[in-house]
């Protein structure tokens, strides 16, 4: 298909998970749930950051942003999921596809630098702890997120305008619920290498430099609580590391297990992971960050107290 494709009335038909009617209710009402219940889980993350000043700090303000993020995630890929699956026509346009993997594309880059700027926090916080305040200042972490933001927007402008170059074949079912990047690589007559290229270096950039930056925070963490004496310092250090190591862990696993492998290589099996990844990752977030933090635990506990006494 050449630039024909590129109109407005141009359409890919998103093949799904099943053709199956009755499976395709199972999934619909599955990830309404998954879907309201991320949506809930992080908002009260956000709630009860804002709202609680004991929380007015660097760490929680990127939480607070991850959780923002992670509802945006959720929302550019799970309604389109929902209204298809309910109507059984799932279509979209070349435009409406570009504009999805755009915000998919930034937006997954912008989580993994979130996380790594969280992992310097808790790098300076218990390797630095005398320096922390100087250097985790507010406009010092407003000038950290303002360069995940930008380089997150720059990320996906790149990848999406080198999509619109290609040209796509007769057949435009994409093998995904979502515009989802090697799905559509895979689907292209022209000559991919230049994209291929560009998600190397760029991801080497944006991904694994930030990944073995986490690795080293989190050394370094490692080597600073071997040295503390008391089993409650010990505890006290690793309650604030362990909600963010799980979450990484949970991040770059999927991430990684999908994406560190050549396009020939992409099949079914990493369909569903890319799947499991943008409805399940941002709903366990919430709940890794509040079961396993005290103050968070905490403070969500006195946010759904407040209203529920404000209801009655």
């Amino acid at each position: 298909m050449g630039s024909a494709n590129k109109t407005g009335d141009s359409t890919f038909i998103l093949l799904g998970l099943s053709h199956d009617p009755g499976q395709q209710r199972l999934f619909f009402v599955l990830f309404l749930v998954l879907y309201l219940v991320t949506l809930g889980g992080n908002l009260l993350i956000i709630l009860a950051i804002g709202t609680n000043s004991h929380l007015h700090s660097p760490m929680y303000f990127f939480l607070a942003n991850l959780s923002l993020v992670d509802i945006c995630f959720s929302s550019t890929t799970v309604p389109k999921m929902l209204v298809d699956l309910q109507t059984g026509r799932p279509a979209i346009s070349y435009t409406s596809c570009l504009t999805q993997l755009y915000f998919l594309v930034s937006l997954v880059a912008l989580d993994n630098l979130l996380l790594t700027a969280m992992a310097y926090d808790r790098y300076m916080a218990i390797c630095h702890p005398l320096r922390y305040t100087t250097v985790m200042s507010p406009g010092r972490c407003a000038l950290l997120l303002t360069m995940c933001w930008t380089l997150s927007v720059l990320y996906g402008l790149t990848h999406t305008a080198l999509m619109d170059t290609l040209s796509f074949c007769a057949s435009r079912g994409v093998g995904n619920i979502f515009c989802e990047m090697y799905a559509l690589l895979r689907l292209s007559c022209s000559d991919t290498r230049l994209n291929q290229a560009m998600l190397l270096a760029t991801g080497s950039l944006l991904f694994i430099t930030p990944f073995l930056l986490v690795l080293l925070s989190y050394t370094h963490i490692a080597m600073a609580i071997s040295r503390v004496s008391s089993a409650q310092g010990k505890s006290k250090a690793f309650s604030t590391c362990g909600s963010h190591l799980t979450v990484v862990s949970l991040f770059y696993g999927t991430l990684f297990g999908v994406y560190l492998q050549p396009l020939s290589n992409y099949s079914v099996q990493d369909t569903v992971a890319t799947v499991l990844y943008a409805v399940v990752t941002p709903l366990l977030n919430p709940f890794i960050y509040s079961l396993r933090n005290r103050d968070l635990h905490q403070a969500l506990r006195k946010l759904i107290l407040r209203r529920a006494t404000v209801l009655q």
